[in-house]
């Protein structure tokens, strides 16, 4: 059964996020807040959490097309082609924000991911989720946690997120209220900034 563990974003304490990357170490799955909707998240070098999480939510790992969660853009040059300096100015401008950004991958990818020619990059704003990542000392890869109610997509009471994920999952981190608009997707692999999904992130900046 889960452990429903309260942090909050203003201050984040250190014991509770060493508590929960201990978890994530072991191979642990942890449901956690972001500046838009919780995510179901794992180490990204742990392959067996990797198909834990591709078990759950129904695909193939090898065809799952999940965001890695930075706590800042210098994780970049880790799994990141280099890139030209228009594209870094959009992500200095974006980011930490609600944006997921495509960007082409490079060979330092895990195993698991070596086959994608583009990764989903995220840097949310909110402190609990780059604590996570700062301690942790490399990403997390982050899913979205939809529901099956369709007038409600995605669940933002951290109360309901546990009674419906506690025997799935190993952690789930009580933020407070999560948004439940998802992030504005915006593949930049190309020439020129695609739009693929409107969320929370304004496309003004593009």
């Amino acid at each position: 059964m889960a452990e429903l563990i309260k942090i909050y974003e203003e201050n984040p304490r250190p014991e509770a996020i060493k508590q929960v990357v201990e978890v994530l170490k072991k191979g642990g799955l942890v449901i956690y807040p972001t500046d838009t909707i919780y995510g179901l998240g794992c180490d990204i070098t742990n392959a067996r959490a990797l198909e834990k999480i591709a078990r759950i939510k129904g695909v193939k790992l090898a065809k799952a097309n999940w965001s890695f969660i930075c706590a800042d853009l210098s994780n970049l040059s880790d799994y990141v082609r280099q890139i030209d300096t228009a594209t870094f100015k959009i992500l200095k401008r974006a980011l930490p924000g609600p944006y997921t950004f495509v960007l082409p991958g490079n060979n330092n990818l895990p195993k698991d991911f070596k086959r994608k020619k583009t990764v989903g990059i995220r840097v949310p704003a909110n402190s609990i989720a780059r604590a996570l990542v700062a301690e942790l000392g490399n990403p997390i890869v982050s899913t979205s946690i939809k529901d099956e109610d369709e007038l409600l997509e995605y669940t933002t009471d951290p109360e309901l997120i546990y009674e419906k994920w506690e025997n799935l999952v190993d952690v789930v981190i009580d933020g407070g209220y999560g948004d439940n608009t998802a992030s504005t997707v915006v593949d930049l692999s190309g020439d020129e900034p695609l739009i693929l999904r409107e969320g929370k992130g304004s496309t003004d900046i593009f």
